[in-house]
């Protein structure tokens, strides 16, 4: 009996050739990436769902979290997050049209919608670097108590959230400067807060407009907000002041959802960027006329499959993330 299997002829294996499902060996090869790397965003999205609904009420709400346009002060919830997708929508569209132009053999078309692509995972990565700041440095500040809570601050007139510059006060004798002249500046240790936690309480017993806010959500879908006498009791369990959110702790509520907003959107950014990185290697390769001498521009067409894939992805880490 012959088991020798002859792989010279298209006809000899699987009895379709050697091109499996009519797509080429490149082809195949990044859709089993693709397929890969969606059951690894899989994971991450629903591990983020399962820690939500399990701390649901203390979850951060993300239009008081995500309010921020650069180069805008005011409160402008979701706005700039819907920008970015926008335009990671668009590039995708201008993706399609390379791929397009380098069927139809059309190089200059190819040339523009590339660039045009690039341009917007560019604006894409620079928009989520910059949100990547704002988040850590954060805008309002708030307290942690012993039991890890976040304690946020009102302004009762208004129900405006309140920063810690509105009302903290100033206690020289809270803290030394790090200066040579001091002798302290070799120490090394966490930096300093704008306040500390006796400034911050200080602030709180003079001004009687402000009113303590906790990361429980109400029957209503809001924080709690409690009462002068109850915000006065409350700010006794207060440990520390936190600023921004990082890996341990967050203004925001949860320091849960911090950790799931740096991984997952970072995660996500790496392939975005790393895209816009291929893409340039590609623009320039037409440019080149590299695909006009192989005759096809399957190149284009492989990279526009991963950019879609990244784009797909954004839109469900932005329906977790920003609007559920």
């Amino acid at each position: 009996m012959d088991s020798t299997v002859t792989t010279s002829t298209e006809e000899s294996v699987w009895g379709g050739g050697n091109r499996p499902l009519g797509a080429s060996y490149g082809k195949l090869m990044m859709w089993f990436f693709i397929v890969s790397d969606a059951l690894t965003f899989s994971g991450f999205l629903a591990s983020y769902g399962f820690s939500r609904f399990k701390f649901i009420e203390t979850w951060p709400i993300a239009d008081e979290v995500f309010t921020h346009v650069p180069f805008f002060h005011g409160n402008f919830p979701m706005y700039y997050v819907a920008f970015m997708t926008f335009i990671l929508i668009m590039s995708s569209v201008t993706m399609v049209l390379a791929v397009d132009a380098g069927h139809k053999m059309m190089k200059n078309k190819a040339i523009i919608y590339m660039f045009l692509t690039i341009i917007g995972g560019a604006i894409f990565v620079g928009s989520q670097a910059w949100e990547w700041a704002t988040f850590i440095k954060g805008d309002y500040g708030a307290l942690e108590t012993r039991g890890g809570r976040i304690l946020q601050f009102v302004k009762a007139d208004s129900g405006e959230r309140a920063a810690l510059s509105d009302f903290a006060k100033t206690l020289p004798s809270e803290r030394v400067d790090h200066e040579s002249r001091n002798g302290v500046w070799f120490y090394k240790g966490e930096a300093l807060p704008s306040y500390s936690l006796n400034e911050v309480v200080e602030g709180l017993k003079s001004n009687p407009n402000i009113l303590i806010r906790t990361e429980t959500i109400d029957a209503e879908g809001e924080k709690t907000l409690l009462t002068r006498e109850e915000s006065l009791t409350k700010i006794k369990d207060a440990k520390l002041v936190v600023e921004g959110a990082n890996l341990i702790r967050n203004e925001y509520g949860s320091r849960l959802f911090a950790d799931f907003f740096f991984f997952i959107t970072g995660f996500h950014g790496f392939h975005v960027f790393s895209g816009v990185i291929i893409n340039i290697i590609i623009f320039f390769n037409i440019i080149l006329g590299t695909y006009e001498r192989r005759g096809h521009y399957e190149m284009v067409e492989k990279v526009g499959l991963y950019w879609h894939f990244v784009d797909l992805v954004w839109v469900f880490v932005f329906t977790f993330f920003y609007l559920v």
